[in-house]
């Protein structure tokens, strides 16, 4: 469960009002809500990684500890869970991005879709929403977050904890009244854009996942912020590198020249609640 006491932290001090008249810059905090440990580093690490470098505060809750992923066969050591591998990678990929705090909403990883693990009453998809929904609200509260992160309402690509993550996520920002909230996504137009010229930019790899970005995220028109990651591309793929249990050098996700490896990860795609798609797309989530 996350913890709730703010410690020592300066950040934490006084409303945000009084932060901003203080002799502080103006900074915000943005608090990240994901299902699974390399969640963040694939879909939100440039832009955790670009708020940090500008001295905004990032915060990541990981609602599960990915303890279902996948893992090679020999990959954990001896008596190493699997558990505890994507815990210590987690940690590197938040070094790598620049995150203040990091914290497990706690629940049980629910496995893909259809799984008889989604019925484990423990797991995230099983949680209650309201429950959880306020276990994030104190962090929430705690934090003063001006900013909110969670998914899109097919969780990008249908898997539960993602599902759940956007009625989670959005329920516990209304609960602390936080007051920007994205749904993180995946521009489906641009991937298409990029699976029609995969020959030409040499993406054999992209090519062959045409059927997977018909289901990916959303169409380009709802999007309404586009974060222009490109030049903190060297902190994603750190981050994504260090889920080694997940995204070995090999898979699609990591072994791109770079720049493909720009063209496919160097925007990173959200739906800001509230506001509506336009032509001048927002560029920052601080507002």
């Amino acid at each position: 469960m996350v913890s709730t006491s703010a410690g020592n932290d300066p950040w934490l001090r006084g409303t945000s009002s009084e932060r901003q008249a203080s002799s502080l810059p103006a900074m915000s905090t943005a608090v990240f809500l994901h299902a699974h440990p390399d969640d963040e580093a694939i879909t939100t690490g440039g832009t955790m990684a670009l708020l940090a470098s500008q001295g905004h505060r990032v915060v990541l809750v990981t609602a599960t500890r990915g303890e279902l992923g996948e893992v090679p066969d020999g990959f954990l050591a001896a008596n190493e869970t699997l558990t505890e591998r994507r815990e210590h990678e987690l940690t590197v990929a938040c070094q790598a991005l620049g995150v203040a705090r990091r914290e497990f909403l706690g629940y049980r990883d629910s496995g893909m879709k259809g799984e008889p693990t989604n019925d484990n009453p423990e797991c995230f998809w099983q949680a209650n929403v309201t429950e959880a929904a306020e276990r994030l609200a104190v962090l929430l509260r705690a934090e003063r977050a001006d900013i909110l992160t969670a998914y899109d309402e097919r969780g990008v690509y249908g898997h539960p904890d993602h599902v759940q993550v956007h009625r989670v996520g959005l329920l516990a920002a209304e609960l602390a009244g936080t007051p920007r909230v994205f749904m993180a996504t995946v521009n489906r137009d641009h991937l298409r854009g990029l699976t029609e010229a995969a020959e030409e930019l040499e993406l054999p790899e992209l090519d062959e996942r045409r059927e997977e970005i018909d289901t990916l995220g959303v169409e380009a028109e709802r999007i309404t912020t586009a974060i222009d990651v490109s030049a903190h591309l060297d902190s994603k793929r750190r981050a994504m590198a260090a889920h080694a249990s997940q995204i070995s050098e090999t898979s699609f996700f990591l072994a791109l020249p770079p720049d493909m490896f720009a063209a496919v990860w160097g925007t990173e795609w959200y739906i800001r609640l509230g506001a509506q798609a336009q032509n001048a797309l927002e560029t920052s989530l601080v507002g």
